[in-house]
């Protein structure tokens, strides 16, 4: 069956950085395009990073553009999100996601804090 698991999020200060981790198994990870969502408390769950099957093409969240990098390894069956200058704004569990035929697959999420 189809699994993300996320890792790597925590308490971190503003303007410090944090690298997320996703591990995928139970589907062929390669052709599919992965996705990293967040939701803060009281909010919607937003879109915060996408990247192609192959890793050429991401799109980001204007608020996030420049500083957050998606990247994925499809030797490994990871999907990651480089984080950096955190601003409190950023608060919010982060999921991961692949759509697969037809299908929305979501992670546990991992919280990222930033406080200071």
């Amino acid at each position: 069956q189809v699994q993300l698991v996320e890792s790597g999020g925590g308490l971190v200060q503003p303007g410090g950085s944090l690298r997320l981790s996703c591990s995928a198994s139970g589907f062929t990870f390669s052709s599919f395009v992965m996705r990293w969502y967040r939701q803060a408390p009281g909010k919607e769950r937003e879109l915060v990073a996408q990247i192609s099957s192959g890793g050429s093409t991401t799109i980001y969240e204007d608020s996030v553009k420049g500083r957050f990098t998606v990247s994925r390894d499809n030797a490994k069956k990871m999907v990651y999100l480089q984080m950096n200058s955190l601003k409190f704004e950023d608060t919010a569990v982060y999921y991961c996601h692949a759509r697969i035929v037809g299908y929305n697959y979501w992670g546990q999420g991992t919280q990222v804090t930033v406080s200071s």
